[in-house]
C-alpha cells in the first residue's frame, strides 16, 4: 500500500518526541531527543525550540543535513510498531514572530519568558526524504 505525507502525518500526531541527529564535528554523528509537543500537524516541516549555545546549533553551522527518527505504534489497540526516518535540511531560526506561530504553553517550562528568553532559538528541518515503517509495510516519500 502506498502511503502519502498526510497519511504519515496522521500517524505522526501522537508522538511527542524525536531523535534529531546532526553531524557533529570531526564526522561523528550526535543525537539528542527534541519535543514534538504532540498534535503537530507535519507537512514536511518540523520545529523545535533549543539554546543557540546547544552543540547542535553548531552542528547544524557546519553542516545542515539532518536526520530525525520517530517511534510509535498503529494498527490494532496500536500493538505494531511504527518508525518514520525523516532526511532533511535544517536551519537556525532567531525571529521572534516565527517564534510565536509555533510556541505552545509546555515550553513555559524550559523557557520562563516565553519568546522573548535570551539565547532561546528555533530549529526548523525541513524534510527531503520520509521513510516509514509500519509492520509490514514500508515505504519512502520524496518531500
Amino acid at each position: 500500500m502506498t502511503r502519502t505525507l498526510s497519511d504519515i502525518a496522521e500517524k505522526m500526531k501522537d508522538i511527542d518526541f524525536t531523535m534529531l541527529s546532526t553531524h557533529a564535528e570531526g564526522g561523528a554523528i550526535g543525537a539528542r531527543p527534541m519535543s514534538n509537543n504532540r498534535e503537530v500537524d507535519y507537512d514536511g516541516d518540523s520545529w523545535y525550540f533549543t539554546w543557540e549555545d546547544a552543540l547542535m546549533v553548531a552542528d547544524i553551522a557546519r553542516d545542515p543535513h539532518v536526520g530525525l527518527s520517530l517511534q510509535g505504534s498503529s494498527g490494532l489497540l496500536g500493538m505494531r510498531p511504527f518508525f518514520v526516518a525523516v532526511e532533511g535540511v535544517a536551519d537556525v531560526v532567531r525571529d521572534k514572530a516565527q517564534f510565536a506561530e509555533h510556541w505552545t504553553k509546555d515550553l513555559d517550562r524550559w523557557f520562563k519568558q516565553g519568546v522573548d528568553t535570551p539565547g532561546v532559538v528555533m530549529i526548523h528541518v525541513k524534510a527531503k526524504r520520509v521513510h516509514y515503517w509500519d509492520g509490514e509495510d514500508e515505504g519512502e516519500i520524496v518531500v
